[in-house]
């Protein structure tokens, strides 16, 4: 009757113990989610015009999409010394060692270690009295206290049942894809803002010129004034009207001399280096023409853009996470051993084999009341599981958004560069004219005065426009996924 009830009691705390790991293996469902942006994408960027798939300037290496020396040089000095860069790069190599991290906890844990201890065992007790009266060896009683010196390898293993540890390392890999990506999109961006603050020092440059230009139309035209009053041509009030413009195009010099400062020291500031003067040549400015730009088809963003890459790759590892989260509520096996020598007394430690002693032990183990924190971390992961996919939508969007507009731009400043130079033209001679009749006394100084003011903001619209010319070329390569390759 012992045995059998021996039996039964055995087989019911069998059935209890497998119930509770199979109850431990319900595991919530994630949420399923759908890319409807990426599905829906564009054919065209525009639907009045058709794309070359054939054509993109987005995967033009950045060499050769910037001709002017200068700014090469610049572009190449910013790539290596830029901060944010530089610190892209760390991001990168800790993302490099999570990967290793996780990698390393697919394979055993293996330890080697010595201890010593001592021990007294009160004389009334069942151990104390067993070894008061055992013999180490024929007349050698058990020493009293007990030494314990020992030395060996210990070795511990979580078995991959469920291959939780290789989806955790698959997440690890795919944020680390990422943060190479995230590297090339502030290559992208770094190389972009090169260019755009080159191409506003130039303007700026430009601008100077003209103002300086500007200043000599004025001194002589105060001092045709000055001679007209002294022959009763003209009144102390056009002398103080073109003075009076004079100091304020002298103070628009030094504002603008200030701006190029700061813009010089901007690019410094983009190179890693202390101030120092930006090469470059102002003269060819207003004669550049930008290079033509092929936007390819929409679809292209999704493999050319950084950013878009690396959205696609932070959504791929938020995948896993919830994966590896769910897989939490499964049970675990680990497997763990030991191997040494072990004596009360060190002269006893080379006695083999008797020194010798192992142990193994192999434990499956799940969880089974008290989930809330497993249930949490699933929860947070499952959450940013659709966050990631909102955060790629979002990147895809306002790609596909960019360069719509940036295409529409291209095509508006350049109607609008044209005009401005028309006007500039006309404005030009008009001023010769002006010049000419306040000479002959033909023409009193408010039409001198409006004449050059409306040819001198003209110009510096036109060369601001020219700026923006090239600035939005530069804008809409990087916005293709262009400058980093």
């Amino acid at each position: 009757m012992n045995m059998m009830e021996n039996s039964k009691t055995k087989n019911i705390i069998t059935a209890i113990a497998l119930s509770l790991v199979l109850a431990s293996c319900k595991a919530p469902m994630a949420t399923v989610i759908k890319d409807e942006v990426k599905e829906n994408i564009p054919q065209n960027f525009n639907q009045e015009e058709q794309q070359d798939a054939n054509n993109n300037s987005g995967t033009t290496p950045w060499r050769q999409f910037f001709t002017d020396p200068n700014l090469v040089t610049l572009i190449e000095t910013a790539l290596k010394n830029n901060q944010e860069l530089l610190i892209t790069l760390q991001e990168i190599e800790i993302a490099k060692s999570g990967v290793l991290a996780k990698k390393g906890r697919l394979t055993p844990t293996v330890s080697a270690g010595i201890g010593a201890g001592l021990k007294k065992s009160g004389r009334y007790t069942s151990e104390g009295a067993g070894d008061a009266t055992t013999e180490i060896e024929p007349g050698k009683e058990m020493p009293d206290p007990l030494g314990n010196f020992e030395a060996g390898l210990n070795a511990s293993w979580e078995i991959d049942i469920w291959k939780k540890l290789r989806t955790e390392k698959e997440s690890a890999v795919a944020h680390y894809l990422s943060t190479v990506e995230g590297k090339n999109f502030v290559l992208s961006n770094l190389i972009e803002e090169v260019a755009d603050n080159y191409y506003e020092l130039l303007a700026l440059d430009n601008q100077l010129d003209i103002i300086q230009q500007y200043i000599k139309l004025q001194q002589r035209a105060l001092e045709i004034s000055k001679i007209q009053k002294e022959a009763a041509a003209a009144t102390e009030l056009a002398v103080k009207k073109f003075e009076a413009e004079l100091a304020k195009s002298k103070a628009s010099e030094y504002t603008i001399r200030q701006q190029i400062t700061e813009k010089e020291n901007e690019i410094n500031a983009l190179l890693g280096r202390y101030p120092q003067p930006i090469v470059r040549t102002k003269e060819n400015f207003m004669s550049t023409i930008p290079p033509t730009v092929y936007t390819g088809i929409p679809s292209q963003l999704l493999a050319n853009r950084p950013d878009i890459k690396q959205a696609e790759l932070e959504l791929k590892a938020s995948k896993l996470d919830v994966e590896a989260a769910r897989k939490e509520f499964y049970p675990s096996l680990e497997i763990s051993a030991t191997l040494g020598l072990e004596a009360f007394k060190p002269s006893y430690l080379v006695k083999l084999p008797e020194s010798i002693a192992y142990n193994l032990v192999g434990e499956l183990a799940g969880p089974l009341i008290n989930k809330s924190a497993i249930k949490a971390n699933f929860q947070t992961a499952d959450a940013k599981q659709v966050q990631a996919l909102y955060e790629y939508d979002k990147t895809i969007l306002n790609a596909y958004l960019d360069v719509a507009n940036l295409m529409s731009k291209v095509k508006n400043i350049d109607q609008y560069y044209q005009l401005k130079s028309q006007e500039t033209k006309a404005l030009d001679q008009s001023i010769d004219i002006a010049n000419q009749l306040f000479r002959n006394s033909r023409a009193d100084y408010l039409e001198v005065l409006l004449n050059q003011r409306d040819a001198l903001d003209a110009k510096m619209e036109l060369i601001e426009a020219k700026q923006k010319q090239l600035s939005t070329v530069v804008d809409i390569y990087k916005s293709l996924g262009g400058g980093w390759k």
